[in-house]
């Protein structure tokens, strides 16, 4: 049995079918909502206007604008520079409940997220691929930005 992930609609079923390793598969109705977050990102920056953690450097150097050139490598090493755990991997059927509310989150297209990304997590359930991703060691205040980073 498979579970397709509805944004804001999972139920504690769901969950516990994806802890035991169900397929996963993100309801197609979710497409609109990220491609027009996505859109909304992309006109922000063909205006050039400053948003933090987009074209901005971040926390002290969040009044440092980011050329386009090198907005890419903005965003990978920020993902980089939090890819920082340590100690024994996650369980598989922690990693993926991980992915999976990570997916069922960028889903509901208020983070920008390209359709790409949703794309890449489903890709991975499809081919069992889970990431590894350490125990211990976190950065931020919600302390989830280590294990997001190696996720």
């Amino acid at each position: 049995m498979s579970v397709t992930l509805r944004a804001g609609k999972a139920t504690l079923a769901d969950w516990r079918m994806i802890w035991r390793g169900a397929p996963v598969a993100l309801d197609p109705s979710h497409r609109a909502q990220v491609s027009a977050s996505a859109a909304t990102v992309e006109r922000i920056l063909s205006r050039g206007e400053p948003v933090y953690g987009i074209n901005t450097g971040f926390g002290k150097l969040a009044g440092v604008r980011i050329e386009a050139a090198d907005l890419a490598t903005l965003q990978r090493n920020i993902v980089l520079s939090h890819a920082a755990g340590v100690g024994e991997p996650l369980s598989i059927a922690t990693t993926r409940l991980m992915m999976a509310l990570k997916l069922g989150s960028l889903a509901q297209g208020a983070s920008g997220v390209r359709a790409e990304t949703l794309d890449l997590i489903e890709a991975m359930f499809a081919r069992r691929v889970t990431p590894v991703i350490p125990s211990q060691g976190s950065a931020g205040a919600s302390g989830d930005l280590a294990p997001l980073a190696h996720m």
